[in-house]
């Protein structure tokens, strides 16, 4: 069929063409949105699940969610290479200028770009000239110290939001590669804005082992947000993910078909759009059966060797790549020492690698002694790239 036509989106936070299986979750963070809009205190949300599940796809739906409900929406992606304080003094400068073009500046407006400016002197970032020629507030956002100055600026942009009848989304994804001092400075921030019930929501997303870090950061990070589990989807919503695209040009998948690409892709979004990606480019007919599915199993294969495993297997060292096989051999749960004994050396040699590869986000604990893959299928690859 027509590649031009082609309405499957395999991608990095691309929005598929059917969002299937989030019906719930969506309807909990607009309720979290609504709130905020209301003026009424809410806890914010920290979504985890494995890379490929769709994490990026529902903060982006929530963006355009909270811009149609008349909140103003912030995106950040946290990295190892840029300070939190430096990706939301970016952000909350658009904010306080968004705001300033409403209807002209107000009170609480022009404090809030003097705060911002005290808080860009305490991080040494260049964002730009903030413009304004007032008496600065002293003893606010200037102390240096990340926690008490970023929630007081925290403070100060909820409040000119609400002063222009606004409410501030504020969404974070990679959450889990943020230190500790920072992580810690946005749960404090976030629930200072939650005890005088401020127009802010939060809502990030992150790695499985992200719940865990909160909790250690700060223990009423807990009771501060909601924790869902984004997982793989379940048949039904694959079915409707992967028919759903085909019927709207016309075109009738059948049911064995689905079931192997549910049972190929393990029901994570990014492997059913990538399947139904190749299977679109490969079908002649208007009727897709099993023998479509079939014949583009290689190709399938090859896209997610070349364009998702590969690309984080060459950020690792030789003995990290040795590490990630020898889990790949394990059966069940995956000790250190299982891991040891399909590779050789002991386990002391080998926690270095092991810690090394948490860092990376390349694998997490999901209980205490046991490891396991960050990126669904990989294991798969790891036996395939050593065959």
């Amino acid at each position: 069929m027509d590649p031009i036509q082609n309405p499957f989106s395999p991608g990095a936070g691309t929005p598929p063409p059917e969002l299937a299986g989030r019906g719930e979750l969506l309807h909990e963070a607009s309720v979290m949105i609504g709130r905020a809009l209301n003026g009424r205190s809410t806890q914010g949300m920290l979504m985890t699940g494995l890379r490929g599940v769709g994490k990026t796809v529902i903060l982006n739906e929530l963006m355009r969610t909270a811009d149609e409900n008349g909140a103003i929406p912030l995106y950040v992606e946290a990295t190892a290479e840029s300070s939190l304080s430096e990706l939301l003094a970016s952000e909350f400068k658009k904010l306080f200028f968004s705001l300033n073009r409403i209807a002209g500046a107000k009170e609480k407006v022009k404090k809030g770009l003097v705060v911002l400016r005290n808080f860009i002197g305490t991080i040494h970032v260049n964002v730009g000239d903030i413009g304004l020629d007032i008496e600065p507030f002293a003893g606010i956002a200037d102390s240096g110290n990340i926690e008490s100055d970023l929630a007081d600026l925290f403070e100060c942009v909820a409040e000119a939001a609400k002063e222009k009848g606004k409410a501030v989304l504020l969404l974070v994804d990679e959450v889990q590669y943020l230190p500790k001092k920072e992580l810690g400075a946005l749960i404090m921030a976030f629930h200072r804005l939650q005890q005088r019930q401020l127009p802010f929501a939060v809502i990030g997303a992150g790695l499985p082992m992200l719940a865990g870090l909160a909790g250690k950061t700060k223990s009423y990070a807990e009771r501060l947000f909601l924790y869902p589990k984004v997982d793989a989807l379940s048949f039904d919503a694959t079915r409707q993910a992967i028919e759903s695209p085909f019927a709207c040009c016309g075109v009738h998948i059948e049911s064995k078909a689905i079931e192997m690409v549910f049972e190929q892709s393990k029901g994570y979004p990014y492997f059913i759009q990538e399947w139904g990606y190749q299977i679109w480019n490969g079908a002649t007919r208007k009727t897709v059966t099993a023998d479509d599915v079939s014949k583009v199993k290689a190709k399938v294969e090859k896209r997610l060797d070349e364009n998702l495993f590969h690309a984080r297997l060459e950020r690792l060292t030789a003995g990290e790549k040795d590490f990630l096989y020898g889990m790949s051999l394990c059966k069940g749960d995956i000790h250190i020492a299982e891991v040891a004994r399909a590779i050789g050396g002991n386990v002391a040699s080998l926690s270095k690698r092991r810690a090394s590869l948490l860092a990376k986000g390349m694998i997490y604990s999901p209980r205490y002694g046991v490891m396991d893959f960050t990126v669904p299928l990989f294991e798969s690859f790891m036996r395939r790239s050593r065959q």
